[in-house]
């Protein structure tokens, strides 16, 4: 259940209401300093009072400590996670009643093998706020209790970060492998819910805008991707300024390689703008434990 709308609707958040309602309960990057720095080269500034790896403290509590709002065009914020507040009510309040197998997709070459247990991935990079939330059940619309989600994307610029497979591929600039941002994982509640505080991602060529996921559970893994509503895409880069200056995606969620075609609905994420100006993107994940 998407977040109700605000009592005077924006075109984008019509549009967006009428996705959540025909998306069901089926199922199934970011963020650097603001884009006046990038350059011909893709090159993207370090993080602003980055938070030192692994620390669980950047929850609601904190975020709900007086953070700043800072929104632009179409009242999205801007500055990462310092300016998310943190109330943003609960996507998952409708039982689920029918719940089809996700579809996989692969894992790619920007992995890394170390888990971050962590809710705020950002490293203190910068870009428009976002809270992940996804809830993971079986086929039988259970909550799976104890299971690790393990997500990565990328930064604003649309490069990863770490130590990966293929850093000549996946980094924008060698200094990246020193961080780690926008990776992350986290335990289900009782609810089968996890949330990480993570930035909007950005792009690079071939790709449309994605964010990675494996959910583990027993002996077993479940590897997929999950992109967003194709107009929310569109606005973010035309308009907000931390993206806009690095230009329009060149490839739509239709003809992406990976998640382009007839499933492709079973990817995107319910979107909704809260009050202060971040994104929360949920998704309900449906998996076969081992």
């Amino acid at each position: 259940m998407s977040i109700p709308p605000k009592p005077t609707l924006t075109r984008r958040e019509a549009v967006n209401s009428i996705l959540l309602t025909l998306g069901g309960a089926a199922i199934g990057a970011c963020a650097s300093s603001p884009i006046a720095a990038a350059d011909a080269g893709g090159q993207t500034p370090g993080p602003v009072d980055a938070t030192p790896e692994g620390d669980a403290a950047a929850d609601d509590a904190s975020h709900d400590a007086a953070a700043p709002k800072d929104t632009g065009p179409g009242g999205w914020a801007s500055g990462g996670t310092k300016s998310m507040k943190g109330n943003y009510g609960d996507p998952f309040l409708t039982p689920a009643t029918v719940c089809v197998l996700a579809r996989r997709a692969t894992a790619g070459p920007c992995t890394e093998e170390a888990d971050r247990f962590r809710k705020d991935i950002s490293e203190g990079f910068t870009g428009l706020p976002m809270r992940l939330a996804l809830r993971v059940v079986d086929e039988a619309c259970n909550p799976l209790v104890g299971a690790n989600v393990k997500v990565w994307q990328t930064h604003v610029g649309g490069g990863y970060s770490g130590d990966t497979p293929n850093n000549a591929s996946c980094l924008k600039k060698e200094s990246d492998a020193a961080v780690h941002c926008f990776r992350g994982v986290q335990t289900t509640d009782a609810n089968g819910r996890v949330d990480f505080d993570s930035c909007f991602p950005g792009w690079y060529p071939g790709r449309a805008i994605h964010v990675h996921y494996t959910v583990s559970t027993g002996n077993s893994a479940y590897t997929s991707q999950l992109v967003f509503n194709q107009a929310l895409v569109d606005e973010i880069f035309a308009s907000h300024p931390e993206y806009k200056g690095f230009g329009m995606p060149d490839t739509p969620n239709a003809t992406d390689a990976f998640v382009g075609g007839p499933a492709l609905a079973t990817f995107v994420l319910d979107t909704s703008q809260m009050g202060d100006g971040a994104l929360l993107a949920s998704k309900q994940l449906v998996v076969r434990p081992a």
